[in-house]
């Protein structure tokens, strides 16, 4: 008894040894990614300069041969190489980082990520510094092109206009031809005005388009928009618009504390409609029902649709405090088929909700 408990002891400890050393063995025969460098800064670089070259270089400091499977840039801005073959212990290899700073100026901070067969696994290279900008051409400066003229753009945006206030806004152009040009507007609505500066522009020449908006005298709120006809030497091409937008808003700005905590309350039932599935070339008609929680009366200022494809039947515009009231269309599915997704905007005066936005959605079906 005693020779056989000696004997297990004895096989016991030699199991314990064999796995220690084949423990020992997987752990240090392994590979080993030793960068000299993890970090580089290209310094400052100009954005036309050609693409600026880094190599990274490593040495394998483990006991079995390293293998670099992929590196994996941040940006499209970095094409990445490396030594392809596997590297022996104690071998040296490299990761090449190729910057491309054309349309990328500025400071930048990119990554490079290198996954290999080494442990830790992937190891993240950092690569920064700054690009100054190239000097731009006529052609991207002033993008849109219009007889002897060029714009900055054919889009002349006013953003956000209270309905209590006049914007101004301005356009740089440019003469490219060899002789003066006049410039002037046809077809402006009252609420806009337009005028070149200067009006007759030379040779060469720059100048810019003034713009002033006039928010008290568009009835619409929301997302408006003109198409302003341009006169080039008092004549009109009628293929060339200018095209001026705006986003109208109520000016709640001049309220007390005391005339918003009287103000009007919308509150909705459900802001999303949920029509089903739909026949093709068929109509629905949807409600979005509403309260006035508030203390004063709520004006519906504005109803739009995103689409000719819904028709906005509009009720009372004037809802007394805690009335209820509803805003109803009539949705036109179609002759195509598939997911419906459409808008309602609504503008009030609640200073809390002047802009609402209803969903119609649905699945326009095609009938068996």
């Amino acid at each position: 008894m005693f020779n056989l408990l000696k004997l297990k002891v004895m096989i016991n400890k030699l199991l314990l040894t064999l796995l220690s050393v084949f423990v020992t063995f997987n752990v240090v025969a392994q590979p080993k990614l030793q960068l000299q460098e993890t970090r580089h800064d290209y310094g400052t670089v100009k954005e036309d300069g050609g693409r600026k070259t880094f190599d990274f270089i490593f040495t394998n400091a483990g006991d079995s041969a390293l293998v670099i499977t992929r590196a994996v840039p941040s940006c499209g801005c970095t094409t990445p190489e490396w030594t392809k073959e596997p590297v022996r212990p104690g071998g040296t290899g490299y990761i090449r980082a190729i910057l491309d700073p054309m349309n990328m100026p500025g400071p930048f901070r990119k990554t490079l990520t290198i996954h290999s067969n080494s442990r830790p696994s992937p190891v993240v290279l950092i690569l920064e510094g700054n690009i100054t900008p190239r000097e731009l051409t006529v052609e991207e400066l002033y993008r849109w092109p219009l007889g002897g003229l060029r714009f900055e753009s054919q889009h002349l945006a006013f953003t956000t206009i209270k309905k209590t206030e006049k914007k101004i806004k301005v356009m740089p152009i440019i003469n490219t031809s060899d002789k003066p040009i006049t410039v002037g507007f046809e077809g402006l609505p009252r609420h806009l005005s337009l005028k070149a500066n200067p009006e007759i522009l030379k040779p060469g020449q720059k100048g810019i388009i003034e713009g002033t908006y006039d928010g008290t005298l568009n009835p619409g709120w929301g997302a408006v928009n003109d198409l302003v006809r341009i006169k080039l030497d008092g004549v009109v091409d009628n293929t060339a618009f200018l095209y001026v937008t705006a986003s109208l808003v109520e000016d709640f700005s001049a309220l007390s504390k005391e005339q918003l905590a009287n103000a009007p309350a919308l509150k909705l039932e459900n802001d999303v409609f949920d029509i089903g599935k739909m026949p093709i070339n068929t109509t629905k008609e949807v409600e979005f029902k509403y309260a006035n929680t508030g203390k004063s009366d709520l004006i519906i200022r504005f109803i739009r649709s995103t689409c000719g494809c819904t028709a906005i039947q509009q009720g009372k515009t004037v809802i007394p405090p805690g009335e209820i009231s509803s805003i109803k269309a009539v949705f036109s599915s179609g002759a195509n088929p598939g997911l419906q997704h459409k808008n309602i905007y609504v503008y009030t005066n609640d200073p809390n909700k002047s802009e609402l936005i209803l969903t119609v959605k649905g699945e326009v079906v095609k009938q068996d």
